[in-house]
């Protein structure tokens, strides 16, 4: 849409209302015609700002154009919860209207006041907003001794973070839940996730978390090859040594959209998704029971985001947006797959094929004689009982073929 003639002005406000408010922002809020934001924000003026009082719509974001077109000309304010560029409305405007249509005054973000109350050095503190999110984007950042800041959508998430925190076995985590960070009414309850004892509260809370894993609780890696024990299958799994090289072959970086065709069990697309909270994946799998584990397990092990597509590649491949990587787990020989994998593929974009028959290790080779990359052999061996000793059995190898596709000369990527 096109940026209003002159600046909208995105004020941020906390718990402490117009006092804690900077010179700025009160001159602001005074002189405006029209301010709008969410309800809580909007009780939190003062009788003498006499501009006309707007709530936000739901859902916000479509409503946005519209409601900002019918008060064109107008002074208009938005009032945000603390500071506006940080999980706040100031995101939304920005992506709609450009940095240059905004003139943007923050406030301290209950993250701020989290870690000066809770003596955590806030770039080492993750955080992980609920608001709007699944529960479940939480679990992928519980590891052992892990600091975590997680913004409330509710007065009821505390206690659904405690059960999911039972759930993923960090029962033992030490949880505080600050209400109302900055304003008169601030408060601290806590207790730990497995026995946590407290109704529910302030809906304006942030959660803070000490994790710690219950003794028997299954230990997950930041890194690719998780346990195949961390997957629900029914043998349909890319096993752990080999996940681990494809997701190297694979090179996930922030923001990077992965196909994984053939999904499986999803064990590619979730450990991609894992490598980073902005890596993106859409998982193609022909069989609807499968697909449906694919979700489960992605809801488990916390990138409940994975898109599922239920149905037969090449054809199910048609409309996704574009791939950054191309991870071909079955099917390779399947007519016109690899072809479409590789049309979709943009310059600089990667595909990883992988393969057990002899005859899909025919068609590699001839895909690689044709683009280059690495033809690699990947054998595993397990140590076994033989008799009364041990011994080494071997899993069936496979046969990768990775590579990146070259640019079109004279093209730009």
């Amino acid at each position: 849409m096109s940026p209003p003639p002159t600046p909208l002005t995105v004020i941020g406000i906390g718990a402490d209302g117009w006092d804690g408010l900077a010179p700025a922002g009160r001159e602001a809020l005074r002189t405006a015609e029209v301010v709008i934001g969410g309800p809580r924000q909007l009780d939190l003026l003062p009788p003498d700002c006499a501009a006309e009082r707007v709530p936000w719509p739901s859902p916000l974001r479509p409503a946005v154009p519209g409601l900002l077109a019918a008060h064109t000309g107008r002074e208009v304010c938005v009032l945000a919860s603390g500071d506006p560029m940080f999980f706040g409305v100031g995101r939304t405007l920005t992506e709609l209207l450009g940095p240059g249509a905004l003139r943007v005054l923050p406030h301290p973000s209950s993250v701020s006041y989290a870690c000066a109350r809770l003596g955590w050095a806030q770039e080492t503190t993750e955080v992980i907003s609920l608001v709007g999110r699944p529960l479940a984007a939480l679990s992928r950042a519980l590891y052992p001794g892990r600091r975590l800041l997680v913004l409330s959508a509710g007065a009821g998430t505390p206690a659904e973070v405690a059960g999911l925190l039972r759930d993923r076995g960090f029962g033992p985590t030490r949880m505080r839940v600050l209400e109302q960070l900055g304003g008169a009414r601030e408060h601290a309850v806590e207790g730990t996730a497995e026995a946590w004892p407290h109704p529910p509260g302030d809906p304006l809370n942030v959660i803070a978390l000490d994790c710690a894993p219950a003794p028997d609780a299954p230990r997950l890696s930041a890194v690719p090859g998780l346990p195949d024990a961390a997957y629900e299958h029914d043998g349909q799994l890319t096993k752990r040594h080999i996940r681990a090289a494809t997701l190297a072959a694979l090179a996930p970086a922030p923001g990077e959209l992965l196909w994984d065709v053939g999904g499986g069990s999803g064990s590619i697309a979730v450990e991609w998704m894992r490598a980073h909270p902005a890596c993106r994946a859409v998982s193609v799998e022909r069989d609807p029971v499968r697909a449906t584990r694919i979700t489960r397990n992605a809801t488990t092990l916390g990138v409940p985001a994975l898109r599922v597509v239920t149905g037969a590649a090449p054809a199910a491949l048609t409309g996704l947006p574009t791939p950054d990587a191309v991870f071909v787990g079955g099917g390779a020989t399947t007519p016109g797959l690899l072809e479409a994998c590789w049309t979709a593929l943009p310059p600089g974009g990667r595909l990883v094929v992988n393969t057990v028959t002899l005859e899909s290790e025919a068609l590699l080779t001839t895909w690689y004689t044709r683009h280059g990359g690495d033809l690699t052999r990947l054998a595993v061996s397990h140590a076994a009982p033989v008799g009364g000793f041990t011994g080494w059995r071997q899993a069936m190898p496979v046969t990768q073929w990775s590579t990146t596709k070259a640019p079109v000369p004279g093209e730009t990527r």
